[in-house]
């Protein structure tokens, strides 16, 4: 039995589950593949016959007959070899290319209509060089090869039937030659296939590496540890060259078994064939013809050893994609809508919340009741690992709770489709990504049909207008090619929020590394929404929450208490650590003398 690295054994059901990922993408092509196998028998046949139209030609030169029927017939089997070849290859390489570009739209898809926590399972270079690098090896496995295999099968079996027509005893020890390599290949071909593996994810190991080197670059060389990073990524990049140079050299020994295999028996073949043409048992016609086959018999091995080494490449690759295809995704439109509601904001109630995530010990959230007003500002604090992310997680569906009802407006989260209930939620998370693209595109990203008007408005209510009107480009200057500082980027990010009126907006640690504008803005933003609709804040800065309607103070999970500043300094000595940790004035501040 073979195993695989982790030690499990590879089971022929896990073996005919990587076969199935192969087949679907190559389903919706069938026709295309038929017709390049058609084409490639076509030039098999072709490449068949000419040893026998070789004989031809020279039986006819023995009997002093014309040679114009042979030779024509011989220059017509060129030319329908060439042209048959030449076809294959147009309609595999376009057919190689659709199968990409479908697996890379199931990842991409899967990706982003995955639930959050499946996909965040997995590191984002790990991902990337699933849609890059894996989908290229299956490109081949899936399209040329399935051909190969049978073109290869169809010559290789071809040549041995139609060496049998011209002498048996010869075709014997061309036989014996080809069972001695189909056993070393057999032995092989499960290491190759081990050995791509291990060298794929060793690869994809090193996307993940080098993209979370690359993204904390600053800190990188802040913390004067170039060497160091750059070692670790170069050591993941030696293990997935030690890996690779062990395919390729199983690889090359499978190759060089079965060629230098057929060359022996070509000499071999020679030796007996000269025998038996000094004996008068063979003629020289036929010798050659049969030699022609022998060595014709080179290239169908060759591609058979080819194809099954990259079938085994295309399978491990396809193993990855098939991790991939674990991930669940989320049905956003299932479920009810909300009805007409001509108010603004909505009210949210959480009723003995529990979350636990896999492979936890202890709940996230442990019966959680919380509740937000339709309008206000409410805010919620507490040390890390309180179950402060867990909340805005429930509330926007990126985690589903085990137990507990969560209501917007008096419906219940279990009769409304995720859709409709995000549709109502604006979030700026912690890191406030820009995404790839300009000004406009950003801050409109929420809502495409904002209009230039909206953005600006957007832009000057978190006083970003006149930095973006500086701007080559303007509104349509890539934010990839700015020079905005951190704190700009976070107002474009709560600029996005704000370009349209949001209902209720969910602030994930917004304030937790602000410039004094940057923080003047939000706290701007954060009494505007308020008025007409409701705003939910989470910040290890309490500074930033002095002024809510009312906090809830969390810790392990629970809802320790809740109040309003005030109260919670006189009444909960958590609530002052975290005050006088972080160095907040608890009184105003007064008035300057004049």
């Amino acid at each position: 039995m073979n195993f695989d690295r982790t030690g499990e054994p590879i089971t022929s059901q896990r073996r005919w589950s990587k076969v199935r990922v192969l087949l679907a993408l190559v389903r919706p092509h069938r026709r295309t593949l038929l017709l390049s196998l058609f084409l490639g028998l076509g030039a098999t046949a072709a490449s068949l016959a000419t040893p026998m139209a070789t004989k031809a030609v020279l039986d006819s030169l023995g009997a002093d007959s014309s040679l114009a029927k042979p030779v024509g017939l011989l220059l017509g089997l060129v030319v329908l070899g060439g042209v048959s070849g030449f076809a294959q290859w147009l309609l595999l390489g376009r057919l190689a290319e659709r199968i990409v570009l479908t697996a890379r739209q199931s990842l991409v898809r899967r990706f982003f209509q995955g639930s959050v926590g499946d996909v965040q399972r997995h590191s984002p270079g790990e991902l990337v060089s699933r849609v890059t690098s894996d989908t290229v090896l299956l490109r081949e496995a899936a399209s040329s090869s399935l051909v190969d295999l049978v073109n290869g099968t169809v010559a290789l079996v071809g040549s041995i039937v139609l060496m049998a027509v011209l002498d048996v005893p010869l075709l014997l020890s061309t036989i014996i030659a080809l069972v001695l390599i189909g056993i070393v290949m057999a032995v092989l071909m499960p290491r190759i296939g081990a050995a791509q593996h291990r060298a794929q994810q060793a690869v994809g190991r090193l996307g993940g590496l080098l993209e979370g080197g690359v993204r904390a670059l600053r800190t990188v060389k802040a913390s004067r540890a170039e060497g160091r990073e750059s070692e670790r990524v170069l050591a993941q990049a030696r293990d997935a060259e030690r890996h690779g140079v062990r395919a390729a050299v199983i690889e090359a020994g499978a190759w060089s078994i079965a060629g230098g295999g057929i060359q022996l028996a070509i000499i071999a073949i020679l030796a007996i064939g000269a025998w038996r043409v000094g004996e008068g048992d063979l003629t020289v016609p036929t010798l050659i013809a049969f030699l022609l086959y022998a060595f014709q018999l080179v290239e169908p091995v060759t591609q058979l050893t080819t194809t099954f080494s990259t079938l085994q490449s295309g399978l491990a690759a396809a193993t990855r994609i098939q991790e991939v295809e674990e991930i669940e995704t989320e049905d956003t439109s299932h479920g009810g809508s909300f009805p007409h509601h001509g108010t603004t904001g909505a009210e949210i109630r959480l009723q003995d919340v529990t979350v636990t995530y896999p492979a936890s010990k202890r709940p996230a959230l442990d019966a959680v009741t919380l509740s937000f007003p339709r309008h206000g500002h409410t805010a919620i604090v507490g040390p890390s690992g309180a179950g402060k992310t867990s909340v805005f997680s429930s509330l926007l569906r990126f985690t589903e709770p085990g137990a507990g009802t969560i209501t917007m407006d008096g419906v219940s989260y279990a009769d409304l489709s995720i859709d409709a209930v995000r549709s109502r939620i604006t979030y700026v998370e912690q890191e406030t990504p820009l995404l790839p693209g300009t000004v406009r595109e950003n801050v409109a990203y929420r809502y495409p049909q904002a209009d230039d008007e909206e953005v600006w408005a957007a832009l000057r209510a978190v006083f970003l207008e006149d930095k973006v009107r500086s701007l080559p480009g303007q509104l349509d200057e890539p934010v990839s090619g700015t020079s905005l500082s951190g704190g700009e980027r976070q107002r474009i990010a709560l600029a996005r929020a704000v370009v349209h009126q949001p209902e209720v907006l969910l602030l994930d640690e917004a304030t937790a590394q602000l410039d004094g504008l940057t923080e003047v803005a939000v706290q701007r933003v954060i009494r505007e929404v308020a008025l007409h609709g409701s705003v939910v804040t989470i910040a290890h800065r309490l500074s930033t929450v002095v002024d809510a309607d009312r906090i809830y103070l969390m810790e392990a999970g629970h809802v320790r208490a809740s109040g309003t500043h005030q109260d919670l300094l006189a009444t909960d000595p958590l609530y002052r650590e975290l005050v006088d940790a972080l160095a907040i004035p608890t009184l105003p501040e007064p008035a300057p003398h004049p």
